[in-house]
């Protein structure tokens, strides 16, 4: 790939750390811009910190200004946007802070990107790219059979996935509507290392170290579709160096399992590599908890559209990836400890105190 001055807007986040930390690894000049909310951390890309191509703004995108001055000194190729509140249990606690920093906090980013995009020359304006980054969320949920496509209608059913959706729509528009040059990617659910602890490997890994109970939502059967984060970063990439302007694209590594059996893995793992006294298992610290309000009964992404038109492929398997996922996890024990005291149970406090009736799963899309 030709080098590139890229911003990443979230790249103190996990996701977005995995992105500055490949796309400066690689001698592109990348300017990562975060807020560093609760789940920002510059720890994660500590690596690169020093490197002379790297550049660290502490920023909300939702500030107009801010963005504006941000955008002149990267004069940016590329943009590639994560910044983004992202826990649905979270979104279902004080949802407006999810619309402020989803929808207008994009909004600000397109109107930004737009403006600066009329101040390139012809060449400079072709090679300009605009990639959003996105959820398999947007599409609501899937019964026992299917897939969601790029053509998959939207059903949004938590606000977290409705303040990406409502992003998404606006990413097409700017591009529909004033030609700037975009792209929407949406991908399924993110695994490896640095992810902020309330996630569920986190979680599961630091309760069972700690000894504590390790909560599973429900009954456990609700099945969710796993990329490692790395594999995610290398299809950005693809996608930012071959794609066309306006072409969505899929990004999944099928890996689909259900939260129990993922819970059952990890504890498995965790036997091997750090026993308890006395050789217990540490899945009978499992405990089902409350349903989250809403929850989703299953996520599936077909991405061969991106392997068919762009070559990408998966390139770390499920177990060995999960396994190498637990073991960073122990190795760097502090980054389970910030936030664990802080921790609590997420997404009931605006509802009756119990899971609200989960509506009829979508059929196939």
């Amino acid at each position: 790939m030709t080098r590139l001055n890229v911003v990443v807007t979230g790249g103190a986040g996990f996701i977005g750390s995995a992105v500055v930390r490949h796309f400066a690894g690689l001698g592109h000049s990348v300017t990562n811009i975060d807020k560093l909310t609760y789940a920002g951390n510059l720890a994660s890309v500590e690596c690169v910190a020093d490197r002379p191509n790297y550049r660290f703004l502490e920023a909300d995108i939702c500030d107009a200004e801010a963005m504006g001055k941000a955008f002149a000194a990267a004069k940016p190729d590329a943009v590639i946007h994560l910044a983004a509140e992202t826990h649905v249990d979270r979104s279902i606690d004080d949802p407006l802070v999810f619309i402020r920093t989803n929808v207008l906090g994009t909004a600000v980013l397109l109107e930004t990107a737009l403006a600066y995009l009329g101040t390139l020359a012809p060449g400079e304006r072709e090679r300009f790219r605009f990639l959003h980054v996105s959820t398999d969320e947007v599409f609501g949920q899937l019964d026992d059979d299917g897939a969601f496509v790029e053509e998959s209608p939207y059903r949004p059913r938590s606000p977290y996935a409705a303040s990406k959706a409502g992003a998404d729509h606006l990413v097409r528009s700017w591009g529909e509507t004033y030609g700037l040059p975009v792209i929407v990617t949406n991908s399924s659910n993110n695994y490896g290392p640095y992810q902020f602890p309330e996630k569920v490997i986190p979680t599961v890994i630091r309760n069972a170290l700690a000894g504590d109970s390790i909560p599973v939502y429900g009954d456990g059967r609700n099945v969710r579709d796993w990329i490692h984060v790395e594999d995610h970063t290398r299809a950005i990439a693809a996608i930012l160096e071959r794609a066309a302007p306006g072409r969505p694209y899929n990004i999944g590594a099928g890996n689909q399992v259900r939260n129990i059996d993922l819970v059952n893995m990890i504890c498995a793992i965790l036997d091997e590599l750090a026993p308890r006294a006395g050789g217990a298992p540490h899945g009978e610290r499992i405990a089902f908890v409350a349903d989250r309000p809403g929850h989703d009964y299953r996520y599936a992404i077909d991405s061969k559209r991106l392997t068919r038109e762009l070559g990408w492929a998966p390139e770390i398997e499920f177990s060995p990836g999960l396994r190498d996922t637990v073991a960073w996890y122990m190795e760097h024990r502090e980054w389970l400890s910030p936030a664990r005291q802080s921790l609590g149970r997420l997404g009931l406090s605006r509802s009756t105190g119990r899971a609200l009736p989960t509506a009829q799963p979508a059929g196939r899309n």
